[in-house]
């Protein structure tokens, strides 16, 4: 009896040694996969890629759009002047006019061989990790194909990419995403400080009027200017070295979009009585946050971009994948 009992205990041991060894080897594999995930998929520039150098009134509200409504009219800012500049040339696109920057992704006329490129992408990212949770990315990129999304019998028409299932409003509650809206809030102040010593610059040497930095869009009436720190999903780094606190702020956004085209985040100033073409943006899975200024002094809008709350973590990491900047 007592050597079947000691044989027992023994069995155990080894089979608690067994167990301990295969979690171990489990958990390895584990930081390794986030190690390899994180390293391809992170924002390197919002994480230390450069050092920048270091450099009142109404309480500001940060304002959650929804980026698909059509939207426009009078943008009644008080001036604040010494910025010129003409826009680009227009045409009509998805009803609305549109610029033809060669830069502008939304712009760039998306065709058959953008949806070709779509699906390849979500094949290899798939291959590359997994198709779990890819449900409503595959049906996104497979209805591509099968209209023109301008033409797609819904009040969401983006310009570029549909996921579908999304709920849509005008605006969203500040509640949808509160860490990040009361952060900008919180960070008015600076924010305001650096436009104003952006707004100074002295102006550029390529012959424009415009200062350093700043870029002149098209409008049907008046003007309208904007100063990016990041750019379809690409950090002006030039810029971001002019504001190193707004670009503190923005690699502490939970919910900024930092590594796709579909992110920006940029300082935006519009003349009195200027008018901004009503238009759709190029994707349903964002929202715009608005922080507009205060009653007195120099009146601006800080646009970020901020991802849909019901847009899901792995839905969020294959579309970064997929519309990575360049890609």
């Amino acid at each position: 009896m007592r050597e079947w009992v000691a044989g027992g205990m023994q069995s155990v041991r080894e089979c608690e040694s067994s167990a301990l060894g295969t979690a171990l080897c489990l958990a390895l594999l584990f930081i390794w996969y986030c190690y390899r995930v994180g390293c391809e998929h992170t924002a390197p520039s919002l994480r230390g890629g450069f050092s920048p150098e270091p450099r009142g009134g109404a309480v500001p509200g940060g304002v959650l759009a929804s980026d698909l409504s059509a939207r426009g009219g009078l943008s009644k800012l008080r001036k604040v002047g010494g910025v010129g500049g003409s826009g680009v040339g227009e045409e009509e696109l998805n009803g609305f006019a549109y610029c033809q920057s060669p830069e502008c992704f939304r712009c760039a006329k998306p065709g058959e061989g953008l949806n070709q490129r779509l699906y390849h992408s979500l094949q290899e990212y798939a291959k590359r990790y997994t198709w779990a949770g890819m449900g409503r990315v595959h049906k996104g990129v497979r209805e591509q194909g099968r209209y023109l999304l301008c033409n797609r019998p819904s009040i969401q028409k983006p310009e570029v990419f549909f996921l579908p299932d999304l709920p849509s409003a005008p605006f969203f509650s500040r509640e949808a995403q509160k860490h990040d809206v009361e952060l900008l809030e919180r960070s008015f102040p600076a924010l305001l400080a650096e436009f104003e010593s952006v707004y100074r610059l002295p102006t550029s040497r390529t012959g424009s009027s415009l200062p350093l930095g700043w870029k002149a869009n098209s409008t049907p009436r008046g003007q309208w200017w904007t100063f990016y720190l990041v750019n379809q999903g690409t950090p002006m780094v030039l810029n971001a070295r002019r504001c190193p606190r707004a670009w503190r702020v923005l690699g502490q956004l939970r919910t900024f979009i930092a590594n796709n085209v579909f992110g920006n985040a940029c300082f935006s100033v519009i003349s009195p009585g200027a008018t901004i073409t009503e238009h759709y943006g190029p994707t349903n899975v964002r929202l715009r946050c608005h922080l507009g200024s205060p009653e007195d002094g120099p009146r601006v809008v800080f646009m970020v971009d901020l991802w849909h709350p019901n847009v899901a973590a792995a839905e969020r990491q294959a579309l970064d994948y997929i519309f990575t900047p360049g890609r």
